[in-house]
């Protein structure tokens, strides 16, 4: 298993075989960090998505009818080779996506985790029963799989995201086809490599690559049955209209604009360090980065020096080194033109009348001219009708916006149209609690900057985060991958009690 090379596409998986297509056409691969072609993915559409989801509608039946314990044990041993494989998974990740190895991996082991909860699957489809629901009569529940469900992942995070779907999918009995980012498909293909490694029948999951052609032929697909999504609001919001027109089952997982409540009685140290990994972890590439500090009244006084001076010690630099000891604290964005873009929205932050005070623009790295980086920003004064503070910017910017109270925090958090996280730090028991029954997010902190959960709980976008009813993650990962079917019994025969009497 290695790496793939600059003039290689990456291939497809389609029933059980690895297939190199020469005909289509191909997108660059970069690495983010020297802004180098490394792999080159290509742009399938109806043809090869039809094959892959032909080979997992034929796949779905002797899967279906394997024992949950048995589908569970090639998921153990799937943890197993992804263990073994940690360093090289992560390294990829690294080099394809620009994120730290520390960052890389804290996601491949939340994507592990994951893993770890499909291995549970034969408890996580316990049904109900109640025996004489009416006289001789007996009602059970079972939980039973759909078919074939795909897996349509962003560029963020190419390894974890993966690993929200596709395990507990075909963990609870179903087939899937998983269709990555374009800008990130190495990381998925070591992934399949693995679980094809861990003894996963042919035609049970399969990769495709490609952009919008290929999205729409699995949204359109009449032998798709479910579809889960992480990307954009408006492209989340697209993928849930599609697919729910064409009868799919759908989870799609749009952006955010995550609010940080810092009141005058916060732990300013914890706080700064918090608000520092919120905000510029992963280059904010996140869709649960805390984008906005709101400082409810002498907050911003205490709360700003530390915050501009741990902003501006923030080592920036290329993250496709090996070694541990050269690894910066933040990587490069994506791409070239998405920096332009995080440039741009704080071009139109200064032109309305915000004000930068921890400047990350025109960061230099000398070894890698071509990498595409901006270094940790803060925006002071920044009000609620700029264009900075209702878009999502999806890169290492912190607004900072100034409020009076708490009433007026929480009034201005719950203004906006999106509703993945929120999170309040303080010492007081009350605001706390006021904060986290009254914010309108689906996922709060208290004194927790990232209040992202682990794999058995619901990921609980809410708004323009999320469309759909089931989320990722959890329990409700479980009921979405599932139908539920009740069984109503009662038996005829008089004579059935002769056979204990003989």
């Amino acid at each position: 298993m290695s790496l793939a090379t600059s003039l290689t596409p990456c291939p497809l998986y389609i029933a059980g075989e690895w297939l190199t297509p020469r005909d289509l056409a191909t997108t660059p691969v970069f690495n983010p960090s020297t802004g180098d072609v490394i792999a080159a993915c290509p742009a399938g559409g109806p043809t090869e998505v039809n094959a892959a989801v032909e080979a997992a509608h034929a796949a779905f039946p002797a899967w279906r009818d394997t024992p949950a314990v048995e589908r569970a044990r090639v998921f153990f041993r799937y943890r197993q080779l992804v263990e073994e494989n940690f360093d090289l998974l992560c390294r990829t990740v690294s080099r394809e996506h620009g994120k730290t190895l520390g960052e890389a991996r804290g996601s491949v082991y939340r994507g592990l985790e994951n893993i770890e909860y499909a291995c549970g699957v034969p408890t996580l489809l316990f049904g109900d029963t109640l025996g004489n629901l009416a006289r001789g009569v007996d009602c059970e529940t079972l939980l039973q799989p759909l078919g074939v469900c795909v897996g349509i992942t962003p560029f963020n995070f190419p390894a974890m995201v993966p690993l929200w779907m596709f395990p507990l999918a075909l963990a609870c009995g179903n087939t899937f086809v998983l269709k990555p980012s374009e800008k990130v498909p190495l990381t998925a293909v070591l992934l399949v490599e693995l679980l094809e490694k861990a003894g996963l029948p042919k035609g049970v999951l399969n990769l495709v690559h490609g952009g919008r052609p290929a999205v729409d032929a699995l949204l359109t697909h009449p032998k798709v049955r479910a579809i889960s999504f992480v990307g954009s609001t408006p492209i989340a919001k697209y993928i849930y209209e599609t697919g729910t027109k064409n009868g799919k089952r759908v989870q799609a997982n749009g952006g955010a604009k995550n609010y940080l409540v810092i009141m005058p009685d916060a732990d300013i140290a914890k706080t700064v360090e918090a608000l520092s990994t919120a905000a510029f972890g992963c280059a904010g590439e996140r869709c649960m980065a805390g984008s906005t500090a709101i400082t409810v009244g002498s907050a911003a006084e205490r709360l700003l020096p530390d915050l501009i001076a741990a902003a501006r010690a923030i080592k920036v630099g290329r993250t496709d080194q090996p070694a541990p000891a050269t690894q910066p604290d933040m990587g490069p964005v994506i791409t070239a033109a998405h920096r332009d873009r995080v440039l741009s929205l704080l071009a139109s932050g200064e032109t309305e009348g915000a004000k930068i005070i921890a400047d990350g623009r025109g960061v230099k790295i000398p070894d890698a001219p071509g990498g595409y980086y901006v270094g940790a920003t803060i925006v002071d004064q920044v009000a609620a009708s700029m264009t900075l503070a209702r878009e999502e910017v999806f890169g290492p910017v912190l607004n900072v916006m100034r409020m009076d109270d708490l009433d007026r925090a929480i009034e201005l958090t719950n203004a906006s149209a999106y509703g993945n996280g929120a999170a309040i730090f303080t010492n007081s028991g009350s605001a706390a609690r006021e904060f986290k029954h009254r914010v309108k997010a689906g996922m709060v902190g208290i004194n927790i900057g990232v209040p992202a959960t682990m794999a058995m709980f619901p990921f609980t976008g809410w708004d323009d985060s999320f469309y759909g009813d089931l989320h990722i993650q959890g329990k409700e990962a479980v009921q979405f991958y599932t139908q539920q079917k009740v069984i109503t019994t009662k038996w005829f025969g008089g004579t059935a009690g002769d056979v204990w009497r003989k």
